[in-house]
C-alpha cells in the first residue's frame, strides 16, 4: 500500500523518438520527450517524506537512454517497398530531476541530449549528422492524495515550461545542384523547435492485487508559435519553413510483481502506447512543414528496484504507423507526405533516491 512517488520517474518514449519537429513517434514522426520511471509499481516501495528545506534526501536524479533507427518507408498507413531508404537513426540522453517539496509537491525537470544521423537521398543529398542539448522543461507536480494512500493508487498533474534550449537550424554539407553546399538538416535531427511550449502532463497507477497494480502516464506538449523561420529547402507549396508543433503520449497497462528468491523488487509490465505530432495544433495555426502522425505500440517493460535504485528496460514494439496530411498539404490538395519509421525501440533508465 506504499506508493508515492515513482509514477513520475518514467514517461519514456519516448519510445523511439527523434523529431519531425519535436513530437512523441518514431522516425520521422516522433518526440523529444521522456517519460518518468513508475517507482510506484515496485512492491515495496517507500517514497521520501520531503519538506526538508534544501535537503539532498529529496532529491530523485533519474538518467534515460533510448535508441532507435528508422527505415520503414510509410505514406499514411501503408508501408511501401523502396529500392534506397532514409536511414534515421538517433540516441537520446534525459536528465531527469525531481525535488520533493512534500509528500504531494515536488518540482521536476528534464534536459535532453541528442545525437542523430540521417543518410538524405533527396536534394539536398547527404549524410546529416546533428548533435546536442533539446528543449528543456522546468515545472511542477501534484499528487492529488497524499502518499502513501489507503486504497493503494493516486493521480498526480503536472505543468512544465518547454524553454527553446535546442539547437534548431543545424546545417551539414550536401549536395545540391551539382554543388557541395550547408544545408539545413531534415526536421526530424533537429535537437529542438525554436518556440516556446507548456506541457500538462499526468500519471495515475492504482493496485489491483497482491503484487499487481494498473498503470496510466500521458502528456500533451502545446507549441503556440506558428513556424520557427528555418528553410527546408522543400519546394510543395506552403512547407518552406519548418512548422512548430504540437506533441503527445500517452501509455497505460499493467504491471505484475514476479517473485524471485532473496530478489522481492522486479516487476513486469505489460502496456500500449501512443505517441505522435497533431496535424493542427491546440492553440494557434499550423503552418509550415511538419510531418504529422502516429504510431501505435506494445509496451512489454522490465522494472528492478534496489535500496535507492530502479532500473527500468522498455521495448516498444510499432502496430500501427500513420503519416497523416499536414495543413499544407490539405490547404494545397498536394499528395499526402511521407515519413520513415522504425519497428522497435530500445529504451533504458536508472534513477536514484539521494
Amino acid at each position: 500500500m506504499r506508493h508515492a512517488k515513482r509514477l513520475r520517474n518514467a514517461l519514456a518514449f519516448v519510445a523511439a523518438l527523434t523529431a519531425a519537429s519535436g513530437a512523441f513517434g518514431q522516425g520521422c514522426v516522433a518526440a523529444h520527450s521522456s517519460a518518468r520511471v513508475m517507482d510506484q509499481l515496485v512492491p515495496g516501495f517507500n517514497p521520501p517524506e520531503g519538506g526538508q528545506k534544501f535537503s539532498i534526501h529529496n532529491l530523485t536524479l533519474s538518467f534515460g537512454y533510448r535508441v532507435f533507427n528508422s527505415n520503414k518507408y510509410f505514406v499514411g498507413t501503408d508501408e511501401i517497398a523502396r529500392p534506397t531508404t532514409v536511414r534515421n537513426h538517433q540516441n537520446i540522453v534525459d536528465i531527469d530531476v525531481n525535488y520533493q517539496l512534500s509528500p504531494r509537491w515536488s518540482l521536476i525537470a528534464d534536459v535532453p541530449f541528442f545525437d542523430g544521423t540521417r543518410n538524405q537521398i533527396y536534394p539536398p543529398m547527404g549524410v546529416f549528422q546533428v548533435g546536442g542539448i533539446g528543449d528543456m522543461t522546468v515545472g511542477a507536480q501534484a499528487w492529488v492524495f497524499r502518499p502513501p494512500t489507503e486504497r493503494g493508487g493516486d493521480v498526480a498533474f503536472s505543468a512544465s515550461l518547454k524553454i527553446p534550449t535546442g539547437l534548431n537550424n543545424a546545417t551539414g554539407s550536401a549536395l545540391y545542384q551539382g554543388q557541395i553546399i550547408k544545408a539545413t538538416a531534415d526536421q526530424s535531427l533537429q535537437p529542438g523547435d525554436g518556440g516556446w511550449g507548456l506541457q500538462l502532463g499526468s500519471q495515475a497507477y492504482q493496485k489491483l492485487w497482491h503484487t499487481a497494480s494498473a498503470y496510466w502516464q500521458g502528456q500533451y506538449l502545446f507549441n503556440p508559435q506558428d513556424t520557427n523561420g528555418v528553410p527546408t529547402f522543400r519546394t510543395q507549396p506552403g512547407q518552406g519553413v519548418m512548422s512548430v508543433t504540437d506533441q503527445y503520449l500517452f501509455r497505460a497497462g499493467l504491471a505484475q510483481g514476479v517473485p524471485v528468491p532473496k530478489i522481492h523488487h522486479i516487476v513486469l509490465s505489460l502496456g500500449v502506447r501512443d505517441e505522435g505530432v497533431p496535424a493542427h495544433d491546440a492553440i494557434g495555426k499550423s503552418d509550415g512543414f511538419r510531418r504529422p502522425g502516429y504510431i501505435v505500440s506494445l509496451d512489454p517493460g522490465l522494472l528492478f528496484s534496489y535500496r535507492r535504485d530502479t532500473f527500468a528496460l522498455n521495448g516498444p514494439w510499432a502496430l500501427a504507423r500513420n503519416r497523416e496530411p499536414s495543413v499544407p498539404e490539405l490547404q494545397n490538395g498536394t499528395k499526402n507526405g511521407d515519413a520513415f519509421f522504425a519497428d522497435y525501440t530500445v529504451i533504458a533508465s536508472w534513477s536514484h533516491q539521494f
